[in-house]
């Protein structure tokens, strides 16, 4: 694949905000060394709506893994998650209330009140969705 193709592949695909890159940057000091080098942006089949998103840290990106960097952060997002991801951004917000990731994708069409699970158009959803709502949801 040519440098052009995988530039096009990863672009847009997800990016960070500087204020999530921030704290990510922060959280992935606190880890053993190697153990977070990247940071790992899934969806899977779950929660109330459907899918849910999983961030997490990994030691290096997997094969067939996209790879793209934001703020400094590298981020992989693997080929399933790829289509349902594109576009998305991640945040970092903090008040007073509380503090947490936010994830804003332009390709969910519903999702769980508590933001933790999302539905895609008619005929993108996962075959088995499983059941109840995802962690930290209250309904």
């Amino acid at each position: 694949m040519s440098p052009v193709e995988l530039a096009e592949r990863t672009e847009a695909v997800i990016v960070l905000t500087e204020s999530a890159a921030a704290k990510i940057k922060g959280l992935m000091a606190e880890e053993p060394e190697g153990e977070a080098t990247v940071l790992r942006v899934a969806v899977q089949g779950g929660g109330c709506s459907g899918f849910e998103y999983a961030l997490g840290f990994d030691r290096a990106a997997q094969e067939g893994d996209l790879e793209l960097e934001s703020h400094g952060v590298t981020v992989v997002v693997d080929p399933f998650s790829a289509p349902y991801l594109r576009g998305a951004e991640v945040d970092f917000l903090e008040t007073i209330q509380e503090a947490g990731f936010k994830i804003s994708n332009p390709n969910a069409t519903a999702a769980c009140g508590c933001g933790h699970s999302f539905q895609v158009a008619e005929g993108e959803a996962p075959e088995d969705t499983g059941a109840g709502c995802g962690s930290g949801c209250s309904h």
